[in-house]
């Protein structure tokens, strides 16, 4: 079942996130499962919007990212992101 992810990275920069984000699209099938990804900036740092087809996946995903981030120096916070599960989700003209 899909499942929608939001996270909030505050005082994280936008910088800051391109250079952790560049580092991720060099690791292998690391996003394998996601369905769509936004990062939006806000007057306190940063805000992750996903859509993950498992929270299986999207766990897969985070225990593969968390050692790169500590690498990079991406500052991680304590804060779970909020994790609800998708109802419905499709894409204007993909036939869905």
């Amino acid at each position: 079942m899909a499942i929608f992810v939001h996270g909030v990275l505050a005082g994280v920069t936008t910088d800051q996130y391109d250079g952790f984000n560049a580092k991720l699209q060099e690791t292998p099938d690391i996003f394998d499962g996601c369905v769509s990804h936004a990062c939006v900036q806000t007057d306190d740092g940063l805000e992750i919007f996903d859509v993950w087809e498992t929270e299986q996946q999207m766990n897969a995903f985070a225990e593969r990212m968390m050692p790169i981030a500590a690498a990079v120096g991406f500052p991680v916070s304590d804060a779970a992101p909020r994790i609800m599960t998708v109802h419905n989700y499709w894409v204007p003209g993909a036939g869905g």
